[in-house]
């Protein structure tokens, strides 16, 4: 009985070459699947930028306390007299 060489099993070495050859394959490929994704998301996110902006606006407006600070300002301005004259944080108010 004489064994061609095509016949024989794979040595450890060349059968560990081929699954290091099929999980780089397969890592190449998830990773142009990824790169995919994250192009979609960017382009997503870019598309929806404004409205993202104007939601952290409006929020960090309300967070801050700005309707309260503006009523009291409005407030403020309504009861108080028209000034006549200004020295830095000194004013001289003519209150009728």
């Amino acid at each position: 009985m004489s064994t061609t060489p095509n016949s024989r099993a794979p040595s450890p070495t060349e059968q560990l070459r081929r699954d290091v050859e099929a999980e780089r394959e397969q890592l190449a490929q998830a990773v142009d699947e990824l790169r995919g994704e994250i192009a979609n998301a960017k382009a997503n996110l870019r598309r929806k930028l404004p409205v993202f902006a104007a939601g952290a606006l409006v929020a960090g407006f309300f967070v801050a306390g700005g309707p309260g600070a503006t009523m009291r300002l409005l407030a403020r301005r309504s009861r108080e007299g028209s000034e006549k004259a200004r020295f830095g944080r000194f004013r001289l108010v003519d209150r009728d």
